[in-house]
């Protein structure tokens, strides 16, 4: 005769006991995995009042004819260990429409100064007493492209300060939304938005009542890191008075003259840089 253990786990009676000597209860069978509710999809479309808020703030900008303000970016950077690192600059920018502009930048590296007089733009770096002039457009917009597509000179708040603002912020819009208010940029009520094309995601802070813009943080689609680009802007002046010397240096001409060519542009044969 078996055991009653034996008889309890032979064939067709596989019921384990405990220690007791009862059988014990069988286990649960694990609950089905239920499918994962897919989010709704994203309806693209710009907001009235995103939009509305967007034209007002570059409606002030377009209407200065001159101004000044402090620019503070914050760039990310991938570290070794992956997660990213925080770079700042600390631009002070003044321009007078159509063809004046003077950026004087400070940052997590060597200064550096920029003058644009509706002939010639100047890039100076002061640590190391090297100028770059080269011929430019007679306005400020074709300026900023030539400066760019021979030299790589680019500027954060490039969108802010050519003649209609709009036109670039706007350009491909296929996203534009109303985020709310916020009490902490700049320490005043600004009205927040987000706006989205094919190249960028960015959200803006705008100043509630005077419309200026107050911070832009922005994430390319091209960037599969997602670093986040930031920059916030304060001391808004609209229509100073500027004198003709605000958009020249004199240490900028005594400086040892380079090209102004791309920085990472290989030295032609004969030694002459290539632009």
């Amino acid at each position: 005769m078996l055991p009653l253990a034996a008889l309890l786990t032979g064939p067709g009676h596989a019921v384990p006991l405990n220690p007791g000597g009862q059988a014990a209860k069988p286990a649960a069978r694990p609950a089905q995995a239920q499918p994962r509710e897919q989010p709704p999809p994203v309806r693209l479309g710009l907001e009235p009042r995103a939009i509305d808020l967007l034209k007002a703030a570059s409606a002030r900008l377009a209407a200065a004819r001159s101004m000044s303000f402090t620019a503070v970016s914050t760039y990310e950077s991938p570290s070794r260990l992956g997660p990213p690192l925080a770079y700042m600059t600390r631009s002070e920018v003044t321009l007078q429409r159509p063809n004046k502009l003077r950026v004087i930048t400070l940052g997590d590296g060597p200064a550096s100064e920029f003058f644009y007089n509706g002939k010639t733009m100047t890039a100076f770096a002061p640590a190391d007493n090297l100028v770059a002039v080269a011929k430019a457009p007679p306005k400020i917009d074709a300026m900023l492209k030539a400066a760019y597509d021979s030299a790589a000179i680019y500027f954060p708040f490039s969108d802010l300060i050519v003649a209609d603002p709009y036109k670039d912020l706007a350009d491909g819009l296929v996203l534009a939304f109303y985020i709310g208010q916020s009490r902490i940029v700049g320490g005043i009520t600004t009205e927040m938005i987000a706006i989205a094309n094919d190249k960028v995601f960015a959200q803006i802070w705008i100043g509630a009542e005077d419309k200026l813009p107050r911070m832009i943080r922005a994430v390319y689609a091209d960037d599969r890191s997602r670093l986040r680009q930031q920059t916030e802007f304060s001391n808004w002046q609209l229509n100073p008075t500027l004198s003709p010397d605000s958009f020249a240096s004199a240490r900028a001409g005594l400086a040892k003259p380079i090209p102004f060519a791309h920085p990472n542009s290989a030295p032609a044969r004969g030694g002459t840089p290539t632009r």
